[in-house]
């Protein structure tokens, strides 16, 4: 169990669409979340693949080179 609390204008807006769509405040608040993390969790990849590529660690292809090199 987590305890967050929220900004005043936030809570009211939560409350409003919660009341809207008939569905719980958690409800909300959990997809904001989960919809957050996936993001932050794409960007820490792309940032580290990038610093592996500049430190010559990996290695990127074009496009075209994967589709040539599989035969498409």
């Amino acid at each position: 169990m987590l305890t967050v609390r929220l900004p005043e204008e936030v809570e009211k807006r939560l409350a409003v669409l919660a009341e809207q769509t008939g569905r719980p405040k958690s409800y909300y608040v959990r997809e904001a979340i989960e919809s957050y993390m996936e993001d932050l969790e794409d960007l820490y990849t792309a940032e580290t693949v990038y610093r592996r590529v500049l430190e010559g660690k990996e290695e990127i292809s074009a496009l075209e080179e994967v589709e040539k090199r599989l035969g498409l």
